[in-house]
């Protein structure tokens, strides 16, 4: 990135920082223009002429006070989209500015900073801009884990991992089943400050209401019935680490309710007994449920969503990133190569432009078993098209289909038999089965009661 092509607009009511930011940038970039004022932002941008913009979060002003950088980082943005803006802002305001980035802020800087850092941080956001798109662009090297992505879409959520791993941010992940948020909240663990300390997961979906709070929050001996021993919740085992909640947008009201008392006073108190504890936890959630139904207070509470989502990153469908499909299905090769002692399995031109034309409902989850069924099925090192076959209980839409095969085939059996074989799998854990079958528990149990099973 050569900053010497550059021109940088400062926005601060600090003297002294438009001085300092003004002498330690005059050698570096083309211009360096200073503006104490941020009503002079309109007449400032009302020609594109600048490539980036260092914004500080507060002014002395009226508008919102706490707010006012997000509120010129909205206006900054609507009259230049593609133009590049830092955020400036003091340590006790970082969770802020890690809201800006969803508004749109290429990254942000904590006063008082390093001027080395400065520099990197405003060559690295430039490197990310549409007006050097040409030049070779960040990437984060997610290599060591299973999250795999070459496409522009992953390369963003790679990024915006990085940026707010080591804060403190509470997460949301959003996407549909089988688009691996859980592997994204691993990687915001071990990318944070908390990577040396527990991560604990927690199913909340599959917890009834008898359990929610024992599980959480832990019990005394006696509390209840089977309370033969004192237990400790998860929120005491993942103290001083990350604490993740798969499946948030499925608890009920009443749960939410003591979910959001414990964040709120970042303490809980075990089933029968009267002594808070304290606890220092990261917290990152998932769902598969859109933000907007979630947003219905008759399904979920408003206080508890903004509690839970100061960072919101959604995980595309692999519907919308197919150039990710040969990455993925080599990967998964590889893994199975190992598993099954096969060597050297290659996917035919035939086979991948086949997984690429195919909409995968059941998203990374299905490619895998896809590649996986047919490695334990094919005769030679070279998987063909005719060795892809895609399940018959996906649709476009996540529900079983039954109206795309001919009626020769009773699919309506297959159907019922396919589901009483992923039960059985699983136990019984209606959960877990509606996971692998890329059904909601809502869907799997009206099939449930269409086959009287």
């Amino acid at each position: 990135m050569n900053l010497k092509k550059c021109s940088i607009l400062v926005i601060d009511d600090d003297p002294d920082v438009l001085t300092a930011v003004r002498l330690l940038l005059k050698t570096e970039v083309k211009e360096v223009v200073t503006e104490k004022n941020p009503e002079n932002i309109t007449s400032l941008l009302a020609k594109p002429h600048y490539d980036l913009v260092l914004l500080d979060m507060n002014f002395n002003s009226s508008i919102n006070t706490g707010n006012e950088g997000i509120y010129w980082l909205k206006r900054i943005k609507e009259m230049q989209p593609s133009v590049c803006v830092i955020m400036i802002t003091a340590y006790g305001h970082i969770d802020l500015a890690v809201r800006s980035l969803k508004e749109g802020a290429a990254d942000f800087v904590v006063k008082p900073w390093h001027n080395e850092k400065l520099v990197e941080t405003i060559s690295e956001a430039l490197k990310k801009s549409p007006a050097f798109a040409g030049e070779k662009k960040h990437a984060p090297d997610f290599s060591a884990s299973d999250l795999l992505g070459e496409s522009e879409i992953m390369q963003d959520i790679f990024y915006k991992i990085e940026k707010v791993a080591p804060t403190d941010a509470n997460i949301l992940i959003l996407g549909e089943n089988g688009t691996g948020k859980d592997l994204i909240s691993k990687a915001i663990h071990d990318r944070s400050l908390r990577k040396n300390q527990p991560f604990v997961k927690v199913d909340v979906g599959a917890l009834t209401e008898s359990l929610f709070e024992s599980e959480l929050f832990g019990h005394k001996k006696g509390a209840f019935t089977d309370a033969r021993e004192d237990r400790v919740g998860r929120f005491e085992t993942a103290n001083g680490g990350t604490l993740f909640l798969d499946e948030i947008g499925n608890i009920s009201l009443q749960q939410q309710a003591k979910l959001l008392s414990v964040l709120q006073n970042r303490q809980v108190t075990r089933l029968g007994a009267n002594q808070p504890v304290p606890v220092d936890i990261r917290l990152i959630c998932a769902t598969n449920v859109p933000l907007s139904e979630m947003a219905n207070e008759n399904r979920f509470r408003k206080d508890l969503i903004y509690r839970i989502n100061t960072v919101e990153i959604t995980v595309p469908p692999l519907r919308k990133r197919p150039d990710d499909i040969p990455l993925l299905a080599k990967h998964f090769l590889k893994m199975y190569e190992k598993k099954y002692f096969k060597n050297n399995i290659e996917l035919a031109d035939g086979a991948l432009k086949k997984l690429q034309q195919y909409p995968f409902p059941g998203n990374v989850r299905e490619l895998q078993y896809t590649i996986e069924r047919a490695m334990i099925m094919a005769e030679g090192s070279v998987l063909s098209e005719k060795d892809l076959l895609f399940s018959p209980i996906e649709s476009s839409t996540g529900e079983i289909t039954m109206s795309d095969e001919p009626a020769d085939f009773k699919l309506s059996t297959m159907e019922k038999n396919t589901i009483l074989k992923v039960i059985e799998k699983h136990q019984g854990n209606i959960t877990k089965a509606a996971k692998e079958l890329g059904l909601t528990r809502t869907a799997l149990y009206r099939r449930l009661s269409k086959y009287d099973i």
